[in-house]
């Protein structure tokens, strides 16, 4: 059964609690809501307290929810994506890491490191690297998912424990890819976000265990998926109660061969728009030649990104995988201070 299909048949409601409302008032709220059938999932924001309850009810009216005690409105979402949409977070989603990093506020973040893990000399250079060009993140694969099954795989755990030592030494956060359930266990003690590949951005068993996790999520647009699409992914992991996630434009496959994908700039505008997720750019993956990463970084923070998630190698033509989008370290330190002039520009800052 499509995903749409399926999505369509629940029905949602949210109920936007007013400033005043007591613990009182939004416990009562919630359980006439589950009375119905509703699964609720809250969220308080800086000024009010927003209801969403989600699933198969008996039938409902909501202006019975609106002369409850403390309701500031309630409304059906007829959106097939419900927890995504930006009624669910009007103000946005912030997303906030142990050393203080925040994701979704007026800085933008940078990850940036190599495509993969290949020994401790190139993951500790590649720290020190993007450290000083001044990103929050090291990103790096110890799990590859490669085109063919003849090229570099990754490292495995041992990339995993090299990524945590050299972003502990250098006072760095790590981000990299989850391929398969079975790995998340085993990543959980090495890293700080999870990312989702375009080639997962569909694996809904894999979405529906990360939504059971804790820890913060990146996932990549596929490489031909709609916007609804990408939203309705990301509504598995939101469904599961982790609204700790950020949604990433790589680029898409058109009939345009020139670069390696088609970097779609008009989605970050789009998604800023439609949901109250953090949106990262990648323009690494989105033209997959390093001389059109700086110009097509510039266009996402203008664009309204959040975040930018690239590549950099200490020496990208001697990289095992991606050294041709992969930036040079001098690259990355003059496209942060470009970064740097252009934010305040549209309202942002980098570090």
């Amino acid at each position: 059964m499509p995903l749409q299909t399926a999505a369509a048949k629940e029905s949602t409601m949210i109920v936007a609690m007013q400033d005043q409302a007591t613990e009182e008032n939004i416990q009562h709220v919630i359980e006439r809501m589950v009375d119905l059938g509703f699964n609720v999932h809250r969220t308080t924001g800086t000024q009010q307290t927003i209801l969403a309850g989600v699933g198969k009810p008996t039938e409902f009216d909501v202006t019975e929810f609106k002369v409850l005690a403390g309701v500031q409105d309630a409304y059906r979402i007829t959106q097939p994506y419900k927890l995504a949409g930006r009624k669910f977070r009007p103000e946005g989603t912030t997303i906030t890491f142990p050393n203080g990093v925040v994701v979704g506020g007026k800085e933008v973040t940078i990850m940036a490191g190599p495509c993969s893990v290949e020994s401790r000399e190139q993951i500790l250079l590649s720290a020190q690297q993007v450290k000083a060009a001044g990103a929050q993140f090291l990103r790096g694969g110890a799990y590859k998912p490669r085109s063919s099954p003849y090229s570099f795989q990754g490292m495995g755990v041992e990339g995993l424990k090299l990524l945590r030592e050299v972003a502990d030494m250098t006072g760095l956060l790590v981000i990299t890819e989850v391929m398969e359930i079975s790995q998340i266990e085993v990543m959980l003690p090495y890293i700080d976000c999870f990312q989702v590949g375009a080639r997962n951005m569909q694996n809904f068993n894999l979405l529906r265990e990360l939504g059971h996790v804790r820890k913060p999520v990146l996932m990549k647009r596929g490489i031909a998926a709609t916007i609804e699409e990408v939203l309705l992914s990301a509504e598995y992991i939101l469904s599961g109660g982790n609204y700790d996630l950020m949604l990433c434009e790589r680029g898409i496959r058109t009939y345009e061969t020139y670069t390696r994908n088609t970097m779609d700039i008009s989605a970050i505008p789009v998604l800023k728009k439609l949901t109250h997720l953090p949106v990262f750019g990648d323009p690494s993956h989105g033209v997959g030649i390093r001389d059109f990463v700086p110009p097509m970084a510039l266009a996402s923070v203008a664009a309204g990104a959040d975040g930018l998630l690239m590549e950099m190698h200490p020496n990208p033509d001697k990289a095992m995988s991606d050294g041709a989008q992969s930036l040079f370290p001098e690259q990355l330190e003059k496209l942060v201070a470009q970064l740097r002039a252009l934010a305040p520009v549209v309202g942002r800052t980098v570090a």
